[in-house]
């Protein structure tokens, strides 16, 4: 995960999605069996095969970053949780994404300011421009559109809410058990990342 990618540009929250795989996988259904699901038998419910096949390999990509463990979590867990479980998978294979969880996000929470603004993620887009020769050769269409996902990603996770026009952020409040599997995979920086930790 060491290099930066716009790559969630192509991406949405796909919920109800990553459930179903979550399940197939966990039940140790292996990923050709899965695919030809999702491409013939359309399990995922897209109308173009094309785009059967790159939604696929998105969900795989992010299920991938899910151990048995974290599954177990996942199947036995509340909306909540289940939502922030695709968060962190996300933010597992997203380094850009994590860094702004952590950079931005858990930022404003720590020092009580409540919305989220563009503007927030805009000066976190140039920062890392300046950082980042890859970044730097990104387009403006291309920061919109990830601006855009980070914002629909944290308000359909629940960690943000929209009132007024403005998107407030909405600490989650962990689950003990899937707080105690970050902590006991050394994972504190997404842990305090979600949680607005210090």
């Amino acid at each position: 995960m060491e290099k930066y990618s716009s790559g969630l540009v192509a991406e949405s929250f796909w919920f109800t999605e990553l459930k179903q795989i979550i399940k197939l996988r966990y039940n140790n259904v292996s990923w050709d069996e899965i695919k030809k699901l999702c491409v013939e038998e359309n399990l995922l419910g897209i109308a173009k095969q094309s785009r059967s096949i790159r939604i696929y390999g998105y969900l795989k990509g992010r299920v991938d970053c899910i151990d048995k463990e974290l599954m177990e979590i996942f199947l036995s867990s509340d909306l909540e949780t289940q939502k922030l479980i695709n968060i962190i998978s996300v933010a597992r294979k997203n380094k850009l994404f994590l860094e702004f969880l952590y950079e931005v996000y858990r930022e404003k929470a720590i020092i009580g300011h409540s919305e989220l603004t563009p503007s927030d993620i805009n000066i976190f887009f140039k920062d890392k421009q300046l950082q980042d020769s890859n970044i730097a050769t990104w387009t403006d269409v291309t920061f919109r559109r990830l601006r855009s996902t980070y914002m629909n990603f944290l308000t359909d996770a629940g960690m943000v809410r929209l009132h007024n026009k403005k998107r407030l952020i909405t600490l989650p409040i962990l689950d003990i058990v899937l707080e105690n599997y970050l902590v006991a995979h050394n994972e504190m920086t997404l842990l305090k990342a979600l949680t607005g930790g210090r």
